[in-house]
C-alpha cells in the first residue's frame, strides 16, 4: 500500500447534532417516563438536560388532530391487508398453496418466508439447546470456581467452556463441514498474525474475505468430493443445517473484526474500557489476541448464526469486566395467521391492488435478534441492540440505518465508513458502504440496485441538512413543517428501495409506479398517504423532543 496511506483506528464516530460542547460521562439520566418509556434502553449520547427545549406540544388543538388521523389510519392499515388475506377474496387461489395448516382460530398460516421459517421452526429445539447451554455453564462456573485459589475478577476462565461448546455446536449444525470453516478461520488467523502491523493486514484481509464470500457462494458452500473422489463418505454427514455459508457472511464480519482490532491494536496504545463504544474502540493486550480467543470468539453459539455483531475487542474487554419475547412471538404469529402478505409477494398475487394495499412490513426479524441476544444476555455477554426504534418510526433515511440492524451499522462505520474518510466524501464512501452491504447480503443485480437506490435517496437528506441548517432556521415556526415534508419525501423513497430489494423487485416498483402515476386511484393514494406520512413525522418530532427534554439524545 502507498507510504501515504494511513489506516487509522476510529475513536469517536463524529459529533452529534447540536454540537455539544461538554458532556458528564458519569452522567446516568433518569429512566425514560412517560411515552418515552417506549424508548429501547441502549448506550446512547445523554447529558444533562440544561439547555431550553421548545414546550410539549402533546396537548396543542394541531397534536389534538394528529391523534384523530392516527386512531382512523392505524386500524385501516391492520384492516386492509388482513381484507386481502382473506380466503373470499378473488386472489387467494392463486397464493392458497403457499399456506400451511396453522393453530389460530382455523386459520392457515403464511410460514412461506425462508428466512423466518428456518427460526420458527426450530424455537422448541433452540429454546431447549439455550436451557443445556445455560445449565451447563452453570456447572462449569461453580467447578472452575471451586478449584480457583481465588475468586476471579474477570471470566476468562469461561473461554474453554465457549470453546468447546462452540464446536460441538457447529458439528451438530453443519456435520463435517465444520473442518471446511475451521480452515477458512484459521486462514484468516494467519493473515492477522503474519502482517501484525503491517499496512498489508488490512487489505490482505478484506481481499480474502470477499474472495470466501463469492466462492462460498458460487460453489454452494463444497463438497468434499470436488476436492478429491476418496473425500466423498465426509458428504455424508451434513448436519441440521448443511448451508453452513449462508450464516457465514455473518461468520465473516467477526473475521474482520479480528484482524482489524488486532491490526490497530498494533499500532496503539493501551487503555481501560467500560461503554459499549469504548468496549469496541479500545484495544486489548496483545497477548489476548490468540488463536483459542479468536476462535472462541468467531463461534461464540448464541450470536453465531444470527447476531447481533460484536466486535472482537467489545467480546473480550466483557470477559474481563463482566457488566418479552412471548408477547412479541403471539403477535408475530398474528400477522402470519392473518395477514399472507409474504406469499402474495412471492406469486406477485398484488397485481390489481392500489398502492395502499401494497405497503406492509412484517417483524420477521424482530424475533430472532431478540432471542439470540437474550440468550447471549443469559450467558454473560451484552450485544448491541439491532432494533432501536421501531420499523417505521423513522423519518431521517440517516438515521433509519443507525437504528435498524444497529449492531451491523456499528461494524459499518468502524470497518468501512471511517476508514474510507467518512464525512470527507461522504458520497463515494455511502455508495462504496451500500454497495457492499447489498452483495454481503446477497450476489444480485436487484440487491445491487437495492444498494444504489439507498445511497442515492440519502443525497437529498445530505443537501437539505446543508441548505437548512437547524442552527440557522430552528428558530422559525415554519421550519418544523418544512422538514417534515422533508421526513415524508425520505420515507416515500426508504419505501421505494425497500420494495425493490427486499419484496417486490424492479418489476413490481414499475407496476407500483405506473399505478400511483397513471391512474386517478394511484393520485389520490399518493395525496392521502403523503399526508398521513406528514402526521407521523410530526409525531416522531415530537416523540425525540420529550426523549431530549429528559436527556436522551439519539442519532436515530
Amino acid at each position: 500500500m502507498p507510504k501515504d496511506i494511513v489506516v487509522d483506528m476510529p475513536t469517536d464516530m463524529r459529533n452529534q447534532e447540536g454540537h455539544f460542547s461538554t458532556f458528564d460521562l458519569d452522567y446516568t439520566p433518569p429512566k425514560p417516563g412517560g411515552i418515552t418509556s417506549l424508548t429501547v434502553d441502549i448506550p446512547a449520547l445523554s447529558r444533562i438536560p440544561n439547555e431550553p427545549r421548545p414546550p410539549p406540544r402533546w396537548k396543542t388543538p394541531e397534536f389534538i388532530f394528529y391523534y384523530v388521523v392516527a386512531l382512523f389510519v392505524i386500524p385501516l392499515m391492520v384492516w386492509i391487508p388482513i381484507h386481502l388475506s382473506s380466503p373470499s377474496h378473488p386472489h387467494y387461489q392463486y397464493y392458497r398453496h403457499r399456506l400451511s395448516p396453522g393453530w389460530m382460530f382455523g386459520r392457515e398460516v403464511d410460514n412461506s418466508d425462508t428466512q423466518y421459517r428456518s427460526f420458527r421452526d426450530n424455537i422448541l429445539s433452540l429454546s431447549f439447546l439455550v436451557l443445556i447451554f445455560i445449565a451447563l455453564k452453570y456447572i462449569y462456573t461453580r467447578s472452575a470456581l471451586r478449584s480457583a485459589l481465588s475468586i476471579p475478577s474477570d471470566k476468562l476462565y469461561l473461554i474453554p467452556f465457549f470453546l468447546v461448546f462452540s464446536v460441538l455446536y457447529l458439528t451438530g449444525l453443519h456435520g463435517t463441514s465444520v473442518f471446511k470453516i475451521i480452515i477458512i478461520l484459521t486462514a484468516n488467523y494467519w493473515i492477522a498474525k503474519t502482517s501484525k502491523g503491517s499496512r498489508m493486514g488490512p487489505l490482505l484481509t478484506w481481499v480474502f474475505n470477499v474472495l470466501i464470500l463469492f466462492a462460498n457462494e458460487t460453489h454452494g458452500g463444497y463438497r468434499y468430493a470436488s476436492f478429491h473422489p476418496s473425500l466423498k463418505v465426509l458428504d455424508a454427514f451434513q448436519g441440521i443445517y448443511p448451508r453452513w455459508h449462508i450464516s457465514f457472511n455473518i461468520t465473516m464480519l467477526r473475521l474482520v473484526s479480528f484482524n482489524m482490532d488486532y491490526y490497530w491494536a498494533y499500532n496503539s496504545h493501551l487503555s481501560s474500557a467500560s461503554t459499549e463504544k469504548q468496549r469496541a474502540n479500545t484495544p486489548l493486550p496483545l497477548e489476548d489476541y490468540t488463536y483459542r480467543n479468536y476462535i472462541t470468539y468467531v463461534l461464540y453459539p448464541p450470536l453465531y448464526i444470527a447476531g447481533p455483531i460484536l466486535t472482537f475487542n467489545n467480546f473480550m474487554w466483557q470477559l474481563r469486566r463482566p457488566i418479552d419475547i412471548p408477547i412479541r412471538f403471539l403477535t408475530m404469529e398474528s400477522i402470519l395467521h392473518y395477514m399472507y402478505v409474504v406469499a402474495i409477494k412471492d406469486m406477485k398475487a398484488w397485481q390489481g391492488y392500489t398502492p395502499l394495499e401494497l405497503i406492509v412490513v412484517w417483524l420477521k426479524l424482530l424475533l430472532p435478534w431478540r432471542f439470540f441476544r437474550l440468550w447471549s444476555l443469559a450467558s454473560g455477554i451484552d450485544p448491541p441492540e439491532n432494533m432501536v426504534r421501531c420499523m417505521v418510526n423513522n423519518y431521517s433515511t440517516l438515521g433509519f440505518w443507525r437504528s435498524w440492524h444497529r449492531s451491523y451499522n456499528l461494524w459499518i462505520v468502524r470497518y468501512i465508513y471511517i476508514p474510507l474518510g467518512g464525512t470527507e466524501n461522504v458520497a463515494l464512501t455511502t455508495a462504496l458502504v451500500f454497495t457492499f452491504v447489498a452483495l454481503w447480503h446477497d450476489l444480485s443485480f436487484r440487491l445491487l440496485a437495492w444498494g444504489w437506490l439507498v445511497s442515492f435517496f440519502i443525497l437529498p437528506e445530505l443537501l437539505a441538512r446543508y441548505l437548512l441548517p437547524h442552527t440557522k432556521y430552528g428558530q422559525f415556526s415554519w421550519y418544523r413543517h418544512v422538514c417534515a415534508i422533508g421526513g415524508v419525501l425520505n420515507m416515500s423513497m426508504m419505501v421505494s428501495a425497500n420494495l425493490v430489494g427486499f419484496v417486490i423487485g424492479t418489476d413490481g416498483i414499475m407496476y407500483m409506479a405506473s399505478q400511483m402515476a397513471g391512474t386517478w386511484q394511484g393520485f389520490c393514494f399518493l395525496l392521502a398517504a403523503s399526508c398521513i406520512m406528514f402526521v407521523g413525522v410530526q409525531l416522531m418530532f415530537e416523540y425525540r423532543e420529550e426523549e431530549m427534554r429528559r436527556g436522551v439524545y439519539r442519532r436515530c
